[in-house]
């Protein structure tokens, strides 16, 4: 079992400022900041806008004066020059460095949630902000929800715990998650988050769903209360396994309460928790069943059509102490599904938000930054949401992220959901007969898991009586051992 860092560490006395990057200029104001920030950092823009006034005036300097010249001859000849040697010192990863990112990008393609992106040096020293570049590719990850650590909330339950740092990594993880979900339905792939207030109103409602607080449907808090029976408890590690469970209980939850749905925040989609048969419990190959989604499906519906939108969370174990290598490009091959909405995992005892991939590397959102409590208002269109996006491109490689993780993947109607299914099996195919999980039309009677009659668009009750309920919620002794491992 993975050794973990002691529990009852207390929380850094002051919050950890919230690092972030500025890619081109086009991108400069999606950096993300921290309300928790030093007030002298924030005072006049702070060092990260000065680095971007530093880049914006070098990039001013060296370009050619369109009014005197061309590009033969002279000053401005010299001015071109310089222009494109500097553009090709941002592309190639320097200027990324001195600007305070992790690990620069290399000129290697990015699979980010479904999209691709090239960053060749020629597209990336590019004058337009095309879709192969690093200022779009840059626009598009600061756009992605960013949940991190939060201090001073209201204590959760009777724990008397107003923050999780040190503890609530995994949660932080499934919130961003769900949360992009929520985004590719509402305001769809190509959303990209404005530069200035007012903010879309879907946006700033989803945003508020995710508050600290019991009054937001889907806050740590209720979160927590959700995942009882799973293991989840204020100041307590969790898996990954256990955490798609308590979505599950969570999301039910929310769409049993008619006043929540009166408030609009009812969850829009059907959810799915592939498993399969028990086999899948233990850390085999879980079954996307086409015949359970379409029951969900109708069920959420309320008979009132056949298909809904649908999430589905596939848990999955590759390893034992370390990741498998034979499973790694199975799972770079999920972020080219354009139903992709990434992993929820990381390092052994630091889970993070994995969105995309480049060459061997993992790039992720990380939710080990602390941040002070911020709830939205569902209706505050000029709320500072900052400190719910990151513009630093964070990297690990892929063969060092924990075995125990879970895919996500959103489906907005039924031909995409087949189109999923036709980009599942083939890659299942690819596997040389160790797949990350399967697709099949129907399972067997005596495997069953699913309640056709349970109406609640949730997947793993009504369990057959051939399956040990026991391994199922996770309060046996071979769910924590095996699944309590982030």
């Amino acid at each position: 079992m993975t050794s973990l860092p002691e529990r009852g560490a207390a929380p850094p006395s002051n919050p950890t400022p919230s690092s972030s990057c500025v890619g081109d200029a086009a991108v400069a104001s999606s950096s993300s900041s921290t309300s928790s920030a030093p007030e002298e950092q924030r005072k006049d823009g702070g060092p990260k806008q000065c680095k971007a006034s530093i880049l914006s005036s070098v990039l001013t300097i060296f370009e050619p004066d369109q009014d005197q010249s061309g590009r033969s001859g002279g000053h401005a000849s010299g001015s071109y020059a310089w222009s494109r040697v500097l553009r090709r010192f941002v592309g190639g990863g320097s200027m990324w460095r001195f600007l305070g990112c992790g690990k620069a990008l290399t000129t290697a393609d990015v699979q980010f949630l479904g999209k691709c992106y090239k960053l060749s040096s020629e597209e990336s020293s590019s004058d337009s902000d095309s879709e192969g570049g690093h200022a779009a590719f840059l626009e598009d990850f600061s756009s992605r929800i960013w949940i991190t650590y939060r201090k001073g909330f209201d204590a959760i339950s009777d724990s008397k715990l107003t923050s999780d740092v040190n503890w609530g990594c995994m949660v932080r993880s499934s919130q961003m998650l769900v949360a992009q979900a929520l985004i590719f339905h509402h305001l769809g792939r190509s959303w990209r988050k404005p530069a200035q207030n007012p903010s879309n109103p879907e946006y700033i409602r989803i945003l508020h769903l995710f508050g600290d607080s019991e009054a937001c449907a889907f806050s740590i808090h209720n979160l927590l209360q959700a995942g009882k029976s799973y293991g989840l408890a204020a100041g307590s590690w969790v898996g990954p396994y256990a955490m798609c469970r308590a979505w599950q209980t969570l999301i039910r939850t929310n769409r049993e309460q008619p006043e929540v749905i009166n408030r609009n925040e009812s969850f829009p989609m059907a959810l799915y928790v592939v498993s399969g048969d028990e086999d899948g419990e233990r850390g085999g190959a879980p079954v996307v069943c086409i015949d359970v989604a379409a029951q969900l499906c109708y069920d959420f519906n309320k008979d009132q059509s056949a298909w809904s939108p649908i999430l589905l969370l596939v848990p999955l174990v590759l390893g034992l102490d370390k990741i498998n290598p034979r499973y790694i490009p199975l799972l770079k091959e999920t972020f080219t599904f354009p139903q992709s909405l990434g992993i929820l995992g990381g390092k052994p005892g630091a889970s993070t938000y994995i969105a995309g991939v480049q060459d061997d590397r993992a790039l992720y959102l990380d939710p080990h930054e602390v941040q002070l409590a911020v709830n939205i208002a569902s209706d505050n269109l000029e709320a500072d949401t900052s400190s719910y996006h990151c513009s630093t491109v964070r990297d690990m490689p892929l063969d060092l992220i924990d075995p125990s993780l879970a895919i996500g993947f959103y489906c907005r109607d039924k031909d995409d959901f087949d189109d999923f299914c036709s980009r599942a099996s083939e890659l299942a195919e690819q596997a040389n007969g160790a797949p990350l999980f399967t697709v099949v039309q129907s399972v067997q009677p005596s495997k069953q898991m699913y309640n056709q009659d349970d109406g609640s668009g949730c997947s793993g009750y009504g369990v057959s009586d051939n399956i040990d309920t026991e391994d199922l919620d996770g309060s046996g002794e071979t769910g924590e051992d095996e699944w309590q491992i982030l």
